[in-house]
C-alpha cells in the first residue's frame, strides 16, 4: 500500500506522529518504510519500530537490546535473550521528544546486530 493510501483512511493525529518519527529516523540513515493495513514498519536489516494507529493515538514499538524501565511505556514484552519491544502512545508530535529519538536511534543501530 502507498503512503497516500494508508493516510486517506486514517484519524487525523496520525500523519503528524509518523511525520516526527519518520523525520527523526532519516536523520540517522538510510531505512525502508512499509506502509500495511496493520501500520507502519520502520526497517533497516529488520523491523526495528512500529507505529500501529489506535482509537485516540498512535502506538509505537521499538525493540531494544538492553531492559528499560519507563513510565511511558504503555506495554512491554520481554523475548528471549536480549530483544525486548516497548510500546508506547504517541498522541502529537511533541511526544516525539528527546527521550523517544534516542530510543529509536537505539533501536535502529540495534536492528543491524
Amino acid at each position: 500500500m502507498s503512503e497516500a493510501e494508508y493516510f486517506a483512511t486514517g484519524a487525523a493525529f496520525e500523519r503528524p506522529v509518523f511525520e516526527a518519527v519518520h523525520a527523526h529516523l532519516r536523520s540517522v540513515g538510510p531505512l525502508t518504510v512499509e506502509f500495511l493495513t496493520a501500520g507502519i514498519f520502520f526497517k533497516r536489516a529488520r523491523t526495528f519500530a512500529e507505529l500501529r494507529p489506535m482509537r485516540k493515538h498512535a502506538r509505537l514499538s521499538v525493540l531494544l537490546s538492553r531492559v528499560v524501565v519507563s513510565p511511558r511505556f504503555a506495554r512491554t514484552w520481554r523475548g528471549r535473550g536480549l530483544r525486548s519491544a516497548y510500546f508506547i502512545d504517541l498522541r502529537t508530535p511533541a511526544d516525539v521528544d528527546a527521550e523517544m529519538r534516542d530510543w529509536l536511534t537505539e533501536a535502529y543501530f540495534a536492528s543491524a546486530e
